[in-house]
């Protein structure tokens, strides 16, 4: 029963951990950077951007950055997004550190894709009215 009670607790300051370190890495007005132009940048692999993944983003695998940067403009707007939002900081910091000034960590692909589907539903509904 202990054990139990001890596992418990380990996942609940995992999950708590990991709700304040999404709040805190996360930049809101995302949607209106994606408005303005910004290019997504997925982070993950091939693979699993094949198997979903934003419209319009571009691929840059976390393992291939460090080569591939060069092929992005420093001069435009990025946002890097992968599966849980580990991976996306990872690129954000070393996007900056190659000179980047406006790159965005947009966490999760599958709940920023939801935001700017949300976002697009509302602006559809207030033209329509």
């Amino acid at each position: 029963m202990k054990s139990i009670i001890m596992f418990c607790g380990i996942m609940l300051t995992v999950y708590i951990a990991y709700r304040i370190y999404k709040y805190q890495t996360l930049d809101n007005g995302l949607d209106q950077l994606v408005r303005d132009g910004a290019v997504i940048l997925d982070v993950r692999t091939e693979k699993e951007f094949k198997m979903g993944h934003i419209s319009e983003s571009k691929n840059f695998s976390l393992g291939t950055i460090r080569e591939r940067y060069t092929e992005l403009d420093p001069g435009k707007t990025y946002i890097t997004v992968c599966s849980h939002g580990l991976r996306s900081v990872k690129v954000e910091t070393i996007l900056k550190e190659k000179g980047f000034k406006k790159v965005y960590n947009g966490g999760a692909w599958s709940d920023l894709k939801k935001k700017l589907d949300l976002k697009s539903s509302e602006n559809q509904i207030n033209t329509n009215n």
